[in-house]
């Protein structure tokens, strides 16, 4: 089971029981004045227990006039210049609730003292990282149904991964020998020269490697060849790994997004890491 990904409007908008939300994923700006009585509707014909919505500096203030609170800020998402913005709102109150917060807390400052400690990764011998292409599909997906007992996107579907190479998002693993033992890819805005660092997986027998870093690190340069100026993810908030291979490449805490997402069998708070590339 898994979320629809459709338009209202102009807007990009996923929805769904799974991730029981509504989540406004870019705003057209043709869609400002409707946008916002339009997710509500979406929200309250199907029950659903939040509203997330990433939207730029420009729209903030008529969403926080509609009663969403800022959960997250990324300098400069949009071109290089204007802010980017995560608000929500919450129909059912005990969702804004994020029982994990106090790990949250405990884990945002043990990575604070490792921000920008990364140093170059290197591979263990026979591997290498390389893009990956659709011929790569059904081993991307495997790794990932593996890794993930659930996920707000369908990533463990073949087809959803051919769909996404064909847009805007690169994929990136690291091949040991003939199998993929990690992967991780660029979702690319190209109109707004950002790119949102996603995907990350690493196979059991591989963890500890700085695999996650090393595909992070060929990932931002090919990000800067593109000319993408903003780089950001949405990162489980309570796991220790993921966040220190953001704050270890110089990646700056933007917000946390409660009960955001439903990965690895339960809702989880996560956050939102940002960094300049250009």
């Amino acid at each position: 089971m898994s979320d629809t990904v459709g338009r209202l409007g102009s807007s990009v908008v996923q929805h769904g029981a799974f991730n029981d939300r509504v989540y406004l994923m870019k705003l057209a700006r043709g869609d400002a004045g409707a946008i916002i009585p339009a997710i509500e509707e979406l929200a309250e014909r199907h029950g659903y227990s939040k509203i997330c919505a990433k939207i730029p500096d420009s729209a903030k203030d008529a969403f926080c006039d509609a009663g969403y609170r800022v959960e997250a800020r990324v300098p400069a998402l949009y071109g290089g210049v204007e802010d980017g913005w995560f608000l929500a709102r919450y129909p059912d109150p005990a969702r804004a609730i994020a029982g994990d917060a106090d790990r949250i807390a405990d884990l945002l400052t043990v990575a604070a003292d490792r921000s920008g400690g990364c140093t170059a990764c290197q591979l263990p011998a026979g591997s290498a990282i390389a893009p990956a292409g659709p011929d790569d599909a059904e081993s991307l997906a495997a790794l990932y149904g593996d890794v993930f007992a659930t996920y707000p996107f369908p990533i463990h579907d073949p087809a959803f991964l051919r769909g996404a190479m064909a847009a805007d998002t690169r994929y990136f693993v690291v091949r040991a020998g003939d199998r993929i033992v990690a992967a991780a890819s660029a979702e690319m805005d190209r109109s707004g020269r950002n790119t949102e660092m996603t995907d990350f997986a690493t196979d059991p027998a591989c963890r500890g490697m700085g695999l996650c870093s090393a595909l992070l690190a060929v990932m931002e340069e090919e990000m800067r060849n593109r000319g993408i100026a903003t780089a950001y993810t949405i990162a489980r908030a309570a796991f220790y790994p993921i966040t220190v291979t953001f704050t270890r490449a110089g990646y700056r805490f933007g917000g946390t997004l409660a009960n955001n997402t439903n990965i690895c069998g339960a809702f989880e708070s996560m956050n939102v890491w940002y960094k300049t590339l250009v």
